[in-house]
C-alpha cells in the first residue's frame, strides 16, 4: 500500500494549513481582546464572520484531500483541478510566506503604540477635520467630563485657547517628553483609530508641571486633573493643562480611541 504523500498534494496541503492557522489567528486575536489594538471596533464582525469561514474552508479543503489521499492509496490516479493564474512566486511559495506570517501571528502580542510612535507620526493637539469629525463635537459636555479626544475635538471646531482658560480637565494618556519642550511640561497623548492600527495617529495636550517632567517616565500612564492655560510654547499660543494632580495609573486594557 502507497503511503508517501504524492507531490501533487503538497501545495493543496500547505493551502490547508495556511487557511486554518489565519482563522486561528484572527479568531484568537478576538477571543483574547488583542483585537483592539490592532483594528476599530466597527469591524470586529467582519473580522470574526473572516476567522469562521477561513476555518470552514479549511475543513473543506481537508475533507478534499482525505478524498484524494483514498484515491491515492487505492490505486487510482490523484486528479486535480486546473487552475490558471499570475503569480510573482513559484508555486506554494505565497501560501508559505502566508503561513509563516500567521505562525509569528500566533507567537508575537501586538505591541501599544508609544511615545516614540507618537513622535514618529507627529503629535497635535487638535488633527484635522478629516481625522476628528465636527459632527462628533459635543458642546454641552462638562469640561471636567471631557476625555482628550473630546478636547482635541473640540479645540479643533474653537482653536482660540483663551475660550478655554480656567476650565477644568481631567484626562488620561501616556507620557511623551518632546525634546523642545521645557524641564516643567510633558506631553499627555492617546493614539486614536479611525480604521485600523496602520492609520492611528496621536492626539495630546501639552501639562505644565510643579515638578520636572522625569519624575514621569516616557510611556508611563498618567491622570491629570488641573485648569486650563494658554501658554506660548515653540513660539506659539497653545492651550495647556495646569495641573494641579497627576497620578500614575496602569495601562488601560484598551489604549486606544476611536
Amino acid at each position: 500500500m502507497k503511503s508517501r504523500l504524492p507531490r501533487k498534494l503538497i501545495l493543496p496541503l500547505l493551502e490547508f494549513f495556511t487557511l486554518g492557522v489565519w482563522g486561528i489567528v484572527l479568531l484568537k486575536y478576538w477571543q483574547s481582546g488583542q483585537l483592539n489594538l490592532l483594528i476599530h471596533p466597527n469591524y470586529f464582525g467582519l473580522i470574526v464572520v473572516t476567522g469562521f469561514a477561513l476555518l470552514s474552508i479549511a475543513a473543506w479543503k481537508m475533507l478534499w484531500l482525505i478524498k484524494r489521499w483514498r484515491q491515492y492509496t487505492s490505486g487510482k490516479s490523484v486528479t486535480m483541478p486546473t487552475v490558471q493564474h499570475l503569480s510573482l512566486f513559484p508555486p506554494g511559495w505565497s501560501s508559505g510566506l502566508l503561513l509563516i506570517v500567521a505562525i509569528l501571528g500566533l507567537m508575537i502580542k501586538p505591541k501599544v503604540f508609544a511615545s516614540d510612535t507618537a513622535i514618529q507620526r507627529g503629535i497635535t493637539e487638535s488633527a484635522t477635520v478629516t481625522r476628528l469629525q465636527p459632527q462628533a463635537f459635543k458642546p454641552l459636555s462638562k469640561p471636567e467630563e471631557r476625555s482628550l479626544i473630546d478636547w482635541a475635538r473640540t479645540i479643533n471646531v474653537y482653536p482660540e485657547p483663551d475660550t478655554y482658560t480656567g476650565q477644568s480637565v481631567k484626562v488620561n494618556g501616556f507620557v511623551v517628553h518632546p525634546p523642545e519642550l521645557p524641564p516643567k511640561y510633558l506631553l499627555v497623548s492617546r493614539f486614536v483609530i479611525t480604521c485600523c492600527a496602520a492609520d492611528a495617529y496621536p492626539v495630546a495636550l501639552p501639562v505644565k508641571l510643579q515638578v520636572n517632567q522625569d519624575k514621569y517616565p516616557v510611556d508611563s500612564w498618567i491622570e491629570v486633573e488641573g485648569k486650563m492655560i494658554t501658554e506660548t510654547l515653540e513660539g506659539q499660543r497653545q492651550l495647556t493643562i495646569e495641573a494641579s494632580s497627576v497620578k500614575q495609573i496602569e495601562e488601560p486594557d484598551n489604549p486606544y480611541n476611536y
